[in-house]
């Protein structure tokens, strides 16, 4: 068999599409593709369409489809290539410094800079900058895109010179939206279509992204998932990307949920079981009669949060509810072309075939109940009948001590006094749930019931409202609710990620100052997929998620202990208790205004002019050039040093000796630990640094913020101030140096073992690397000079971004351990034979203190012989350049 017997011509609307038509496999007697999942048959029509290319072959294909059909255990490497890259901007813009530094490089050897261009099309969406300045003005959102802009100048105009000097690359500009709603509302296409030699090709829509919930659009039938910016670079420029076949494990929903649940009460409980299944490294595909029940946006929510079940993707396949959302979208000419290819090809779900995973979940819709998850990991799901019991408990709330009284401004009647369990953040936020607009309008009437009732929230209570596409605002404001928000105290603050992600901005002063001399425990809620600690505000110590009903609901209870079955919320016009019931709205009525005032209109006027920006962008002036400016001054953009002195030839990898532990962790370390996103402190080293080249703190902005600039992100690196390096009594940015045991900063301490010339080890323990897709997690360990970083285990992104900047991740055999081992921090290690190095080997670690040697061997967590490739050339786009220089 050749790969012309799978490929045919498709006539649709009097055009002729070339197609992989995966039903002739099982005709010819090859595979069974009628019963595998439908994501496996995406990996291997994306297999077949690229045979022949000199990274795929036919036998590829094959070894695929019998993989699925026999739910094997053992993988094999495959070669894949996204359709597109979809980039956000804290990510992008490192991306498009690299991408500038790599031009210059390619000048340098006397090469044609413009070799370093997007080979595949690249959606960048300017999303993760705005913060909630202002709040409690009707024109939040106004100032706020204000202060953006202002802090974010030069950002922007890098960005708008790469939008201009790049092919294939299209910006989103601010105040549009969040990238993966903005992908689920319109970018994607389901079916992507290309002009080839050949002909016009239809295949489907595929991506990788630089956030790790780009997963959301796996609920449109689009596999996609999150990669580190370096991975994402590569493919850009036209590499694929490497991966071994994922198992995919079948989540078999059954039943329907029940009146009062919510798209997020699902997502919480599926994140929950999921995590204790370990599908980290795998996809998850949703199958069963239960999937009727869920409209388009109730898949997006749980496809969102595929990173915090650790699922790759979280994989919805193509049936008549995307169809319906396409539609309803403006997108019809789009659904058409998605129907005819997919019933063609065998991608339209019937719902009437049973398949063949690796592992199948049952999970019972009506069994579900209303829940939150907190405080500190997404995982962590209570249901709401529990919150106060475990609360309390958590928080000591039987003995409250510490009591604010609210300042003489606010004081009043009913005004509760500030303690220990207040809610002091509380954000309707994200793509997670904003996307839906049934938890949106339904948050909605809970404000129009609590307005005509005469409840109020606190006066500690910060509320923000930050939709994550303006279709939200404009349907939000056609059906009057967006009036209730406003009077309630929810007034729209901006279209972007925003208290999601940690930019909540600043707390009255007055109450920050309160939370710390009081060392109160408050706690934030929001909308959103993450809540470790100190992420959304580096005060707020607990953070709980939920839907934005209930988002509306703790707003005005303005604590986290209360039993809302027994205990009201307050009190009406006539003194009459006000309980959750009381207000929370119908089913019926929620699906009426969102027939009703949902409209396509909405998309398609948003829509139209997306990438021309408002005013603010329109104004800001860029040349067009090759090549970019570098300005030694600046302090957010400066040319990284990743290709200083690069050689075409690679060396010898060296051998790990007499190094040194820069940090020794615990388990669930996430990148936002290793590489912060939020504020910056004025005494860290990256503030020392900020202040000493001029810049004022309150105009520090983020470290997100700063991420074009490798020297504020290298002395931000294990700079969280909640991260706990057990070679130091106190929790944040510090460590301790050997053999002296002088305690300083970690930035510090890598200078000083730089300039003696030691090499440097980073230990973990289990999910070492979770959360975000923040490559600077990597590329700031790189910087600090660690050669290797040694775990229980490693989560799947931040692994591969590791490998992507030429640090060896390495895994403690089972039942192994830093502690295990007796390993105190003071020794000194050798690791040697590096250039030998093969996936999944096993290598010795020798550690030696006072003349006692402890030997112990570790995997080598390297998934192929491409990453072998990559470590040994200091990393992928070392590796790239190499080959694109050579050609």
């Amino acid at each position: 068999m050749t790969l012309q017997n799978i490929q045919q011509t498709m006539s649709f609307q009097n055009k002729e599409f070339i197609i992989q038509n995966l039903q002739l496999l099982e005709k010819e007697g090859i595979s069974k593709i009628s019963t595998l999942p439908f994501a496996a048959r995406v990996l291997i029509e994306n297999l077949a369409r690229n045979a022949g290319d000199g990274n795929v072959n036919w036998e590829d294909v094959v070894n695929a489809a019998r993989f699925y059909e026999t739910a094997s255990s053992e993988a094999s490497l495959i070669a894949f290539y996204p359709a597109r890259v979809l980039m956000q901007d804290f990510t992008g813009v490192p991306a498009v410094v690299d991408f500038a530094a790599m031009r210059d490089a390619v000048k340098d050897a006397g090469l044609d800079p413009r070799k370093i261009n997007p080979l595949v099309p690249v959606d960048l969406v300017i999303d993760h900058s705005i913060q909630v300045d202002h709040f409690k003005e009707k024109n939040s959102f106004f100032l706020n895109a204000q202060k953006e802009y202002e802090r974010n100048n030069e950002r922007y105009k890098l960005l708008k010179w790469a939008q201009k000097s790049f092919d294939n690359f299209r910006v989103v500009p601010p105040e549009s939206g969040i990238c993966h709603q903005v992908n689920l509302e319109y970018l994607a296409t389901v079916v992507a279509t290309r002009e080839t030699k050949e002909g016009i090709q239809a295949f489907p829509d595929t991506l990788v992204g630089t956030d790790s919930h780009t997963t959301m659009i796996n609920a449109l039938g689009v596999l996609g998932w999150g990669v580190g910016g370096i991975e994402a670079e590569a493919v850009m420029l036209g590499q694929p990307y490497y991966m071994n076949l994922p198992q995919i494990v079948g989540v078999n929903f059954i039943g329907q949920p029940g009146k009062q649940i919510t798209s997020t009460d699902i997502a919480l409980y599926v994140t929950n079981i999921l995590r204790e299944e370990n599908v980290v490294e795998k996809i998850v595909e949703y199958t069963g009669e239960g999937l009727k029940n869920l409209t388009l946006t109730d898949r997006a929510t749980i496809a969102n949060m595929s990173p915090e079940y650790g699922a790759t993707s979280g994989f919805f396949p193509v049936d008549e509810e995307t169809l319906d959302y396409l539609r309803k979208t403006n997108r019809e000419e789009t659904a058409d072309l998605v129907e005819a290819y997919c019933r063609t090809s065998g991608f339209f779900n019937t719902h009437d075939r049973e398949l063949t995973f690796s592992k199948t979940v049952d999970v019972d819709l009506s069994s579900i109940v209303t829940s939150i998850a907190g405080p500190t990991r997404p995982q962590d799901r209570l249901p709401l009948t529990a919150v106060k019991e475990k609360t309390t408990a958590i928080y000591d709330l039987g003995n409250r001590k510490d009591i604010l009284i609210p300042p003489q401004e606010t004081s009043g009647e009913n005004q509760p006094d500030m303690t220990n369990g207040s809610v002091v953040i509380a954000a309707i936020t994200s793509c997670t749930n904003t996307s839906n607009p049934y938890t949106m309008i339904g948050a909605g009437l809970i404000a129009r019931k609590a307005v005509e009732k005469g409840l109020s929230i606190p006066w500690y209570v910060k509320t923000s409202l930050s939709p994550g596409s303006r279709v939200v605002l404009d349907y939000l404001k056609g059906s009057g609710l967006m009036d209730d928000f406003e009077n309630l105290g929810f007034n729209n603050t901006g279209f972007g990620c925003m208290t999601c992600i940690g930019n909540s901005g600043p707390l009255d002063p007055y109450i920050e100052e309160a939370i710390k001399t009081n060392d109160l425990d408050v706690t934030s809620v929001l909308s959103g997929n993450r809540n470790f600690e100190a992420r959304i505000h580096q005060a707020v110590k607990g953070n709980f998620l939920m839907s934005p009903l209930l988002v509306v609901i703790y707003a005005l209870a303005g604590k986290i202990d209360i039993d809302f079955s027994t205990e009201p919320l307050g009190a009406d016009q006539d003194g009459n208790p006000v309980y959750m019931a009381d207000i929370w709205p119908a089913p019926e009525e929620v699906n009426h205004f969102v027939e009703t005032y949902v409209q396509k209109k909405f998309f398609k006027d948003q829509y139209a002019n997306i990438f021309q920006g408002d005013t603010l962008w329109q104004e800001l002036a860029v040349e067009e050039s090759t090549t970019f400016r570098f300005d030694d001054t600046s302090t957010y953009i400066r040319k990284p040093p990743f290709f200083t002195d690069f050689s075409v030839n690679t060396e010898a990898l060296k051998d790990i000796q007499n190094a040194r532990p820069l940090l020794v962790l615990g388990d669930s370390v996430t990148t936002d630990h290793i590489s912060p996103a939020g504020a910056i402190p004025v005494d860290y080293p990256a503030g020392k640094y900020l202040t000493d080249n001029g810049v004022k703190p309150w105009e520090f902005n983020s470290y997100g913020s700063r991420r074009g600039n490798h020297e504020v992100m290298m002395r931000g690196t294990f700079a969280n101030i909640r991260i706990k390096n057990r070679l130091v009594d106190e929790t944040g940015g510090f460590t301790q140096t050997f053999p002296d045991k002088t305690a300083g900063y970690v930035f510090d301490a890598s200078e000083s073992y730089r300039n003696a010339d030691t090499d440097l080890l980073v230990f973990g323990g289990k999910e070492y690397g979770t959360g975000s897709s923040r490559d600077w997690a990597a590329k700031g360990t790189c910087l600090l000079g660690v050669r290797a970083v040694i775990a229980e285990s490693f989560e799947r992104i931040h692994r591969s971004n590791l490998v992507g900047m030429g640090v060896l991740p390495l895994v403690f055999q089972d039942g192994q351990s830093f502690d295990s081992l007796g390993l105190t921090g003071e020794e000194t290690f050798e690791i040697l034979d590096l250039d030998a190095i093969k996936p999944d080997a096993l290598v010795e670690v020798k550690a030696e203190k006072d003349g006692k040697e402890t030997a112990f061997k570790v995997v080598v967590k390297l998934n192929t012989d491409i990453e072998i490739e990559y470590i040994k050339n200091q990393g992928i786009l070392h590796y790239v350049l190499r080959q694109m220089i050579s050609e």
